[in-house]
């Protein structure tokens, strides 16, 4: 490849990159790991060169697409089986405050919910539904990654769908209400009164963490609000309204650092689910800080 070459291609790869990051964040799950993809792709790329591609960006989106199969293969060769570890990354932002590469990341509502189901599929039925439902690639460009048939393909895609649509949460849209249903969730917590939680949450809320066990149920998820709010309570604790993942959540502050994420869908007027995000090396890589000095709150 002449350096021309080289730097035609270095410049095409770049312009991709936020496209092949998206394609990689919803099948991993984890904002390192689609970066270490996208890089593991770029080194395969300058390797083989471009001649003869027609359809760069398919084709660049292919090879991420193998690369994510491969590390998924190898995710379940060897689960996890710490508490919240396969959780996904949420992408955190301040109100109308993402930037481009960010909207590429999420475009198509990819809420928590969603990678939460994602995470449960087969690695070739995630492989078929993403690029098939979220990025329109044809079954018989993605038949040959799963090593399956046209019409064998379109099945994973079909028990992947189904698999989705089962699992999903409606969420409502409004985000506006979102935030007034998340408010007056903090507040029965800051007032400690139980009922008033109780009444905010949906009956069969889930409240996933990265760091314990799921809990389930109205109460259970109540009391342990209300435990959280009387350990933090003689601290400087400051909650931060974002945006996680398109939906309304919040960034909690102790002393001023970032101290945990919590992304909510709100169902029908009610929480049904909230992911809390308190691993403090998976907080340090979530870009944090940037969202602390644009709100001013440092």
């Amino acid at each position: 490849m002449t350096a021309d070459q080289q730097r035609w291609l270095i410049e095409r790869f770049e312009e991709q990159r936020p496209q092949l990051k998206a394609v990689a964040y919803r099948m991993l799950g984890s904002l390192p790991e689609a970066e270490e993809a996208v890089q593991d792709a770029w080194l395969r790329v300058s390797r083989a060169g471009a001649d003869g591609i027609e359809n760069l960006g398919g084709w660049l989106t292919t090879i991420v697409a193998r690369v994510c199969l491969n590390a998924l293969q190898a995710r379940k060769a060897r689960p996890e089986r710490t508490a919240g570890l396969r959780m996904p990354d949420p992408v955190v932002s301040l109100e109308g405050g993402l930037d481009p590469e960010r909207e590429t990341l999420l475009a198509d509502s990819v809420g928590l919910a969603l990678l939460v189901v994602l995470d449960t599929l087969s690695p070739a039925e995630r492989l078929a539904f993403v690029l098939h439902d979220m990025f329109d690639l044809p079954f018989e460009e993605i038949a040959p990654m799963v090593g399956r048939s046209t019409t064998a393909t379109r099945q994973l895609a079909s028990r992947a769908r189904r698999r989705v649509k089962g699992a999903a949460v409606p969420a409502d849209a409004d985000l506006a209400r979102q935030r007034e249903v998340i408010d007056a969730f903090f507040a029965a917590g800051r007032l400690g009164d139980f009922d008033a939680l109780v009444r905010v949450l949906d009956p069969n809320v889930v409240r996933r963490s990265d760091l314990h066990r799921d809990q389930r149920g109205a109460q259970k998820v109540a009391r342990s609000a209300l435990g959280g709010a009387r350990r933090t309570g003689t601290t400087a604790v400051t909650v931060l309204p974002v945006v996680v993942n398109g939906s309304a959540g919040a960034l909690v502050l102790r002393d001023g650092r970032p101290f945990a994420v919590l992304g909510f869908t709100v169902s029908n007027g009610r929480i049904a689910e909230i992911d809390v995000f308190q691993d403090p090396e998976r907080l340090a890589r979530l870009g944090l800080d940037r969202v602390v000095r644009s709100s001013g709150s440092t």
